[in-house]
């Protein structure tokens, strides 16, 4: 009897790269470094228990399974009753109510104190980790409350709910729930950023309410209790809140016409709405309705920025854990000289996002009593939010790349990053509305280049690339032709000095220096992973 051949196993799994998760998502030393500087120490426990939750499997399972299975649009019931509902994924909720009990869709409204709006964006910053679609809801009613005190009725009815640290899912009257989720209605589809041009109507009742008639294009969680919305009276555009449901207990009505297939954020409904006679109430003077709600706006692009670099901070975790587990040509990828380049280029763009986000955060804490730091948040958030955003799409696709064709497969979670990262860049206005705000901001409020010039020079001398950075943009604001042709230039330049200012100042000397020498001193390549000889990537690499 002859003997059968043996063969070595074809199953044995090697050189494959052990599971990130669980890992602790605030272990993150620009995070907690900008925390404490920034006048949050008092809130990095709580942000350390946070960031557990973020990393742990849990959350991350519940991420998974929130895209996975998106949500779904019930118009009617079965009984052909017009109902409205969207039905999520049960983790939907869960995601939802850690959130909203650490208080990241209003703690520093509830409790103002000093530091509270960068707790805030350090915690929003670390779960977004775990799933980013439901942190839309969230960000748009920390930013309603603002808009909303433009009516100190409605204000005092509904802050209190809005502000409240409960969770309370489902279609009832305001006043009846423990919580409120708050929306924004503004785009239209013959309109788009352009929302002077919307043709939703407003008509004034005996009650003091309005009847309002429309259709908006992209109103993001339309589950939500409440939306601030704008529409077109005699006075002109103003800005109106409407309740899901009414006071007296019936339908609202809003109807919910389709959810919107998209690239990323999919576990987030969007959707298309009508106004079939909806009634609203007043929020601010007629006319003045853009003034009014762009007050929420700016508050959803600080989380546009601070959403950007929580993608950036995701995806590098797992680019450098991928290469310190991963062996090619005879080496771990980490230990080879061009993946760390890649590496610590990744890293360097990274945290000159988060280091930005947190000096934000602080300006708008100080803002209201500040002056100085009212005028530097004004034009820093637009220019931020222009370059962040925008670097957001390239950095995640070069760290999927580190993964080769694992990282092009959905297991993991590396697409759902990429597919993610474009949004930030166009919610609330794409990069070209943004650039042309810069400019808006500097020509009508000069005080904000004053306090721009301040900021930076405060690191003036530390590095000679920044000070001539810094000389080339004064250049560029003083040459006033062609100034919206180059407003993109202009306002790229402006963020990386502000970046490279920061850096200089509280960053790591090794992470300063390469974004020095790279970002502003033209010693750089067009793709990530191409800086000079003499950065050193074993400290920035060490930072991760």
């Amino acid at each position: 009897m002859t003997e059968s051949p043996t063969f070595p196993g074809t199953h044995e799994v090697f050189n494959q790269v052990p599971d990130l998760v669980p890992y602790q998502a605030a272990d993150d030393t620009a995070l907690l470094e900008g925390l404490r500087r920034e006048g949050a120490a008092w809130a990095e426990d709580e942000v350390r228990e946070i960031g557990a939750l973020a990393g742990g499997t849990r959350a991350q399972e519940w991420g998974r399974l929130v895209n996975e299975y998106p949500p779904v649009l019930h118009t009617h019931d079965r009984y052909g009753h017009r109902i409205d509902e969207v039905e999520f994924h049960p983790h939907w909720h869960d995601l939802m109510t850690v959130a909203v009990e650490h208080g990241m869709h209003a703690a520093p409204w509830r409790d103002p104190r000093a530091g509270a709006h960068v707790a805030r964006a350090a915690k929003f910053y670390v779960w977004g980790q775990a799933e980013a679609g439901h942190m839309c809801p969230i960000s748009m009613t920390y930013a309603v409350i603002p808009a909303l005190r433009h009516n100190p009725e409605l204000a005092a009815t509904y802050e209190p709910l809005l502000t409240a640290p409960h969770y309370d899912f489902g279609l009832r009257e305001p006043s009846t729930k423990r919580g409120l989720i708050a929306g924004m209605s503004m785009t239209e589809k013959q309109g788009g950023s352009d929302v002077r041009a919307n043709t939703t109507t407003a008509t004034p009742q005996a009650d003091g309410s309005y009847r309002i008639v429309g259709h908006k294009w992209f109103t993001s969680a339309p589950m939500s209790d409440m939306f601030l919305t704008l529409a077109q009276t005699a006075g002109g555009v103003s800005c109106f809140l409407l309740p899901r449901v009414l006071p007296d207990g019936s339908r609202n009505r809003i109807r919910i016409q389709r959810l919107k297939d998209k690239l990323g954020n999919k576990s987030n409904a969007s959707s298309e709405i009508e106004y079939e006679g909806a009634t609203g109430w007043l929020v601010g003077a007629e006319g003045r309705g853009v003034n009014t709600i762009i007050e929420m706006v700016n508050m959803t692009r600080l989380d546009c920025v601070i959403g950007s670099a929580t993608g950036m901070r995701a995806a590098t975790l797992r680019a450098v854990h991928h290469a310190r587990h991963r062996k090619a040509f005879g080496a771990l990828l980490v230990d080879q000289p061009l993946m760390r380049n890649v590496l610590a280029d990744l890293i360097v763009e990274s945290e000159a996002a988060t280091t930005m986000m947190m000096r934000l955060a602080g300006a708008t804490d100080r803002a209201t009593t500040d002056p100085q730091e009212a005028a530097l948040r004004r034009i820093a958030l637009a220019v931020t939010k222009y370059w962040v955003c925008k670097r957001a799409p390239a950095h995640a696709a070069e760290a999927l790349e580190c993964l080769g064709g694992n990282g092009y497969a959905e297991e993991s979670g590396m697409p759902r990053l990429y597919r993610e990262a474009p949004l930030m860049s166009i919610w609330e206005g794409s990069g070209n509305v943004a650039a042309l705000d810069a400019l808006r901001a500097m020509g009508k409020q000069p005080e904000t280049v004053d306090a721009f010039f301040a900021e930076v020079r405060l690191a003036e001398g530390a590095d000679s690339r920044l000070d001539d950075a810094l000389a080339r943009v004064g250049k560029e604001l003083a040459d006033l032709e062609n100034i919206e042709y180059r407003a993109r230039r202009i306002v790229e330049l402006m963020a990386l000095v502000l970046q490279g200012a920061q850096l200089v100042r509280h960053g790591h000397p090794a992470v300063a220096d390469a974004f020095c020498a790279t970002r502003l001193g033209d010693d750089w390549g067009i793709a990530l992973g191409t800086m000079p000889p003499g950065v050193d990537t074993a400290a920035i690499l060490a930072r991760v």
